[in-house]
């Protein structure tokens, strides 16, 4: 047990918290700016109702699929955890590569899910805090 909160002592110490700006930036060098007709708005504001900006977050689903990293992408469809039954592994990773500071790996995914028929809104958080709003405050004083 001490060696379990150990290693997520150290996972949350590693974490990258991006800076509304930052994340910006790094997401347009990404290619995400209208990346199948989704603004850097859009994904600005989808990343930060899903973790903040975090690269480490998690989050367990009642399903027993888990959300991983700043997108949140979920095992059951995306990525292979080991725990989710039934994984589709749809982005053919392991889900640990959507926890770490590389995001290369969860914006590659990311693009995936929204080529999907769902598209963009594939992500509840999207539907809840994005969609059908004025996003322009995600990319105030950003300089892009």
């Amino acid at each position: 047990m001490r060696s379990l909160v150990f290693l997520l002592l150290v996972a949350l110490a590693s974490a990258k918290v991006y800076e509304r700006c930052e994340w910006a930036r790094v997401l347009k060098a990404h290619g995400m700016d209208g990346y199948y007709g989704n603004s850097l708005a859009d994904w600005v504001c989808l990343s930060k109702w899903e973790s903040s900006w975090t690269t480490t977050s998690t989050n367990h689903n009642t399903d027993g699929s888990t959300d991983y990293g700043i997108f949140q992408i979920n095992s059951r469809w995306w990525c292979e955890d080991g725990l989710t039954p039934r994984s589709k592994n749809a982005c053919n990773i392991n889900c640990t590569d959507l926890l770490t500071n590389d995001v290369g790996v969860a914006i590659t995914c990311a693009k995936r899910v929204v080529r999907d028929p769902n598209g963009i809104k594939a992500w509840v958080a999207w539907r809840s805090h994005c969609e059908n709003r004025d996003l322009s405050e995600y990319l105030a004083g950003c300089g892009l």
